[in-house]
């Protein structure tokens, strides 16, 4: 039982790192500052104590030098165009922050199960996703659960309640979408690489899954694009996977369609007797509507994102920018009004408003950066290298839509040692050899 609780526990600090909210009653300070600052001084301590591995000293130095590189150039971009609007001249400090607080809940559950590997914090996510998806839906139905959470939940509610969309804890939007997808990914991996017995939680995955993909989309529709490139990573794997990945996934596949079956005849009650149900499917499914009702793929973001693509017009702004990431009226330190009227130049594409911001200098500064992040990764974990391959394709992707980067998703992940795998990997065989043994001992017995 303490150990559950335990899990609970570590799950709802997983979900204050994963999806960070300032409290009403502490403005200015997010939950994901409040865990970077106990992060940092406890890597800072192993670092003294000569328990943390080089090799992650070494790496996070690298990444740190390419971050260095982002701020430097958006620094220079907003010093060419005199303005004030820093949001990735500081960009390191935000690497760092995030890097404090992904040590935080990596540690967490290294103590609770005396292990940390790629699975385990997989699981945490996956819990982290499925449990902000429930309760974004309980709130919707509920009113007096919805009125409790807005009680507490500060700034990062703001745009779901502006846009009465479903939100969770720190959970809304694209960001939330985009965090959605990725753990999708996490999830078609975690299903292809699983031990054939292991039927509960194969069960488990496909459950979390379709929880994820219904209600996720109803949050933010860029879930979507998540579970696509997962349905991509299975086929992937039903092609080039050895025997064993190849016959898990036909297993999960065949599981995952009994699961749907069963599913459907619930999500068509409750969109045909619930109001609520009825408008956040559709909002969340809206293309697929579209598609069935009019022939052709049509949402109301995407006609929006078509007039998006606007394309700078100097050649100055193509190379150095105009140094606003945010509208210039929101950076404007003289301004006295209501700050956010709207994206710089009208536009939410992502790789628009880095060109926007500091040019295509900036621009591939940072894609770079993120492809050191998942080379850091790849190299780490070689088991894994399709999986980061896979989040960084995904991070490429929702940049035509949205400049959010997946660098929160990496981030936990890179807190993983080397040495923490091979501790994990040893576990996991001493505690399979201890089954075999009880297995042949009740055959014996019998």
């Amino acid at each position: 039982m303490i150990k559950y609780i335990g899990m609970l526990v570590v799950t709802m600090i997983t979900s204050m790192y994963f999806f960070p909210f300032e409290f009403t009653f502490l403005p200015g300070a997010n939950t994901k500052m409040i865990m970077a600052g106990l992060g940092l001084v406890w890597f800072g301590i192993n670092m003294a104590k000569g328990t943390q591995e080089g090799g992650l000293n070494r790496n996070l130095f690298n990444l740190s030098i390419w971050a260095m590189g982002v701020s430097l150039v958006a620094y220079m971009a907003i010093t060419l165009n005199n303005t004030n609007d820093y949001v990735y001249a500081t960009y390191i400090v935000s690497m760092w922050v995030w890097l404090g607080g992904a040590y935080t809940a990596t540690q967490l559950m290294k103590a609770l199960h005396g292990r940390l590997d790629i699975t385990l914090v997989g699981n945490y996510l996956i819990a982290v996703c499925v449990s902000q998806c429930i309760i974004a839906f309980a709130m919707s139905e509920y009113q007096p659960l919805k009125d409790f959470v807005d009680g507490f939940l500060g700034s990062t509610g703001f745009m779901g309640k502006v846009e009465s969309r479903m939100y969770g804890i720190g959970a809304s939007l694209d960001v939330a979408g985009m965090r959605f997808a990725a753990v999708l990914v996490i999830i078609s991996f975690l299903c292809a690489n699983l031990d054939s017995a292991n039927w509960q939680r194969r069960l488990g995955y496909i459950i979390s899954f379709f929880i994820i993909v219904i209600i996720g989309n109803m949050i933010g529709r860029t879930t979507t694009v998540g579970a696509g490139m997962a349905i991509l990573c299975w086929i992937y794997t039903l092609v080039f996977g050895d025997d064993k990945q190849k016959a898990e996934v036909k297993q999960m596949l065949l599981t995952m369609s009994s699961v749907l079956l069963c599913l459907l005849p619930v999500i068509i009650y409750f969109y045909n007797t619930s109001t609520s149900v009825h408008d956040n499917i559709r909002f969340g499914f809206e293309g697929f509507f579209s598609l069935v009702e009019k022939g052709h793929w049509e949402t109301h973001s995407n006609n929006i994102l078509k007039n998006m693509y606007d394309l700078p017009e100097t050649t100055k702004t193509w190379l150095i920018g105009d140094g606003y990431f945010d509208d210039a009226i929101a950076v404007d330190p003289y301004y006295l009004g209501y700050a956010w009227k709207g994206f710089y130049h009208g536009t939410d594409v992502g790789y628009l408003r880095f060109i926007y911001y500091g040019g295509v200098f900036f621009m591939l500064s940072f894609v770079i950066y993120m492809l050191n992040v998942a080379l850091v990764c790849m190299r780490r974990f070689e088991g894994y290298a399709l999986l980061f391959f896979a989040l960084l394709v995904l991070n490429y992707l929702v940049w035509l839509k949205v400049s959010s980067d997946l660098f929160s998703v990496f981030a936990i992940f890179l807190c993983i040692t080397a040495n923490d795998m091979d501790q994990a990997d040893a576990l996991h065989q001493q505690q399979a050899e201890q089954m075999q043994h009880e297995r042949l001992s009740v055959k014996a017995n019998t």
